[in-house]
């Protein structure tokens, strides 16, 4: 970017990395592995957010300078900001923002939206803040004339125009649900103009994931039986049930078992099952929401552990996935509106990357 050619710095570090490589995959893959990485450095709702927006300054001051570091991880905070504030709005609570160098930054929601018109809200709040921030940024850098603050601004814009590209999970992705989802088509093909214009591995991964999200969930589905399977074990201690006169069946052993099932606030379904006769009860998350049918004995081994002899029950549940399609229902005029917005901010990002590019020289 010849923005960074104005800057003051070694001349290994401008060719170490291309910005523009790694940040679009970058913002793609934070939303994606982000769940894993929330434990790091998660030591309180204060230090954790503030060391990790020091260790992601430190990390990019090692390729760009200080101030360029520090700008551009400021805009990170302003478009996790906006997710925050849009999420509070509705009543969501959210984490503080976690920083991971060369990735990004983000934010978990600790309660899913109900529906599609209230996921894309919250996923609009990023962008809209961010393009606030990087329009107050191409505003000083204007006045100052700066080429730091010029090269901030075209990142700040690039950095929101790359997140509304319709791929789930990025947040063009998420507002889609709210308009059409045939944006998402659009994404596959627009995706894999990104991918060629950036030179990304880490956007090709995201783009090639949320490819086959679409074809398992579309196609593969589909064609299969709408009965599924899911399998989870259970130890029981033997002892004591051998001390209480109790009887161990035999490995050939099976058996339907009694259940019932209950989802949490975060719409995780749970099923709790319970065997009298050798005192168990036990509960399973399910990956997927669904009918269950039958819970059942398929399997006992017996297991010597440290602790003792267990008996080692395998458990199949089967069910029909529920696919709630209610989700995804939003009044034709809130689709309009989503996508007048999205298209326009879209647009206006556009329009100020190539501002920015004439009267900044980037």
């Amino acid at each position: 970017m010849k923005e960074l050619e104005n800057l003051p710095q070694n001349e290994s570090k401008k060719n170490n990395l291309n910005p523009l490589k790694w940040l679009g995959g970058g913002a793609a893959f934070l939303l994606v592995k982000g769940k894993a990485l929330l434990s790091i450095l998660k030591f309180s709702k204060i230090v954790g957010p503030l060391l990790s927006m020091m260790v992601s300054i430190w990390a990019y001051a090692l390729i760009y300078p200080w101030g360029f570091a520090t700008g551009f991880v400021l805009l990170l905070l302003v478009h996790e900001l906006g997710h925050v504030i849009a999420a509070k709005q509705k009543g969501l609570p959210v984490s503080a923002p976690l920083f991971i160098p060369f990735v990004g930054a983000l934010i978990a929601m600790k309660k899913r939206p109900l529906d599609a018109k209230t996921e894309a809200y919250i996923a609009f709040g990023g962008p809209v803040l961010g393009t606030l921030g990087a329009v107050a940024v191409f505003g000083a850098a204007y006045y100052m004339d700066s080429p730091l603050l010029f090269s901030l601004a075209y990142i700040g814009f690039f950095l929101n125009l790359i997140n509304l590209l319709p791929i789930h999970p990025l947040d063009g992705g998420r507002i889609a649900i709210a308009v059409t989802r045939w944006l998402w088509l659009v994404g596959l093909v627009g995706g894999l103009v990104v991918i060629i214009y950036l030179k990304s591995i880490l956007f090709f991964i995201i783009w090639a994931l949320f490819a086959y999200d679409l074809f398992n969930k579309y196609i593969r589905r589909r064609k299969k039986s709408g009965l599924q399977s899911i399998t989870r074990g259970f130890l029981i201690p033997v002892e004591p049930l051998l001390a209480e006169g109790y009887l161990i069946p035999g490995p050939e052993h099976r058996r339907d078992l009694p259940f019932s099932t209950y989802s949490d606030m975060n719409q995780q379904q749970y099923v709790t099952t319970q065997w009298e006769g050798l005192k168990f009860e036990g509960t399973m998350p399910l990956p997927v929401q669904g009918l269950i049918h039958k819970v059942k004995v398929i399997g006992l081994e017996k297991v010597l552990l440290e602790n003792g002899l267990h008996l080692k029950m395998h458990l199949e549940v089967q069910l029909t996935v529920f696919d709630n399609e209610k989700y995804y229902d939003v009044p034709v005029n809130a689709r309009w509106k989503y996508g007048t917005a999205y298209f326009l901010l879209a647009g206006f990002l556009a329009g100020m990357m190539y501002l920015v590019h004439t009267v900044g020289n980037v």
